[in-house]
C-alpha cells in the first residue's frame, strides 16, 4: 500500500491484506538504517488477528521516497502527518529502537494521533559508540557489521533462526547494507543527539515497554531509567534476547503485541 505525505510516496506493508478501516490501526516503526521488513512476521500476524497493521518505511528508507529526516522530532511530526493521511487515527504505535524514540515523541507532541504505544529496545537516551558513528559517517561496511553483532543476543550468534538453513545475523546485515549512503549515519546521529527532556511527563496514553536481558544497545538499566519517568506503563522482560527481539523471537513478540494491544 502506498500513500503520499509531503509530496513523496510512502511505502507501507499491510500483512498481505487490504487495510480494513473498521479495525483498530497499528503503525509499526523500524529502527536506524532499516525498513518495514523487520516487522514482516508481526505485521502479517496482526493483520490476521483483528488489526489494521501497517509497517511503514520512513522517508529515504526501503521503498519510501524523500530524504531521511535528521532528528527524532522531525520524524515524529512526519509520522503524525502520515497517520493523518492514512485517515485511521488515533493509532496504536509500535516502535523498535529509533522507532521507539519516534513513538515517544509522537505520543508527547501529537497525543490526538496516538491510542497506545509499545516500545521495543527503548531507552530515554540512545548514545552511539564513536566507532560505530564514525564507520557509519564513512559509509563503511563496519557499521552494519557492528549493529548486527551488538544487536543480537547470544543464541542468535550461533543459530536460533526458526527457519532451517537460514542464518539470522546475515539477514539483518544484508538489510543494513542495502541502505543508501548516509542513511545509517543520519539515523544514528539522530538517536545520538536525542534528549527526551520532559517527554515522559507529557505522555498520557498507556505504554508497554519490552526489554531483552541481553540487549547491548539499550540495556535493561537504560530501559529502567525510561520506565521510571512514565506513569501508565507495563514493563515486559524477555530472558536471553537481544536488541533485535522481533527477529530473534518473532513468535514471542507476536503474542506479546496481541496481548498489549487488546
Amino acid at each position: 500500500m502506498n500513500i503520499e505525505c509531503r509530496g513523496e510516496t510512502v511505502n507501507i506493508a499491510t500483512g498481505g491484506v487490504e487495510v480494513d478501516r473498521d479495525l483498530p490501526p497499528v503503525v509499526l516503526l523500524h529502527g536506524a538504517g532499516m525498513d518495514r521488513t523487520v516487522w514482516s512476521q508481526q505485521t502479517r500476524y496482526l493483520a490476521h488477528h483483528g488489526f489494521a497493521a501497517m509497517a511503514v518505511d520512513l522517508p529515504g528508507h526501503g521503498e519510501s521516497g524523500g530524504e531521511p529526516l535528521s532528528s527524532i522530532a522531525e520524524m515524529a511530526d512526519w509520522v503524525a502527518e502520515a497517520i493523518n493521511e492514512i485517515g485511521l487515527g488515533p493509532a496504536h504505535l509500535v516502535g523498535h529502537s529509533m522507532g521507539s524514540l519516534i513513538s515517544l515523541e509522537v505520543a508527547a507532541r501529537h497525543p490526538e494521533a496516538v491510542e497506545r504505544i509499545v516500545l521495543l529496545g527503548a531507552a530515554a537516551a540512545m548514545p552511539v559508540h564513536p566507532d560505530l558513528l564514525g564507520a557509519a559517517e564513512r559509509n563503511e561496511v563496519l557499521a552494519p557489521q557492528l549493529i548486527t553483532s551488538w544487536g543480537h543476543g547470544t543464541r542468535a550468534h550461533i543459530a536460533g533462526n526458526p527457519t532451517p538453513g537460514l542464518w539470522m545475523r546475515s539477514g539483518c546485515q544484508a538489510l543494513l547494507e542495502r541502505a543508501n549512503d548516509g542513511v545509517i549515519f543520519n539515523d544514528l546521529a539522530a538517536c545520538n543527539a536525542y534528549e527526551a527532556g520532559d517527554v515522559a511527563a507529557r505522555i498520557t496514553c498507556p505504554i508497554t515497554v519490552v526489554v531483552g536481558s541481553e540487549d547491548k544497545m539499550t540495556p535493561p538499566r537504560a530501559t529502567s531509567q525510561l520506565v521510571a519517568g512514565l506513569s501508565d506503563v507495563d514493563l515486559k522482560h524477555l530472558d536471553g534476547v537481544g536488541h533485535m527481539m522481533m527477529i530473534e523471537v518473532p513468535d514471542r513478540i507476536r503474542e506479546l503485541l496481541l496481548d498489549a494491544l487488546h
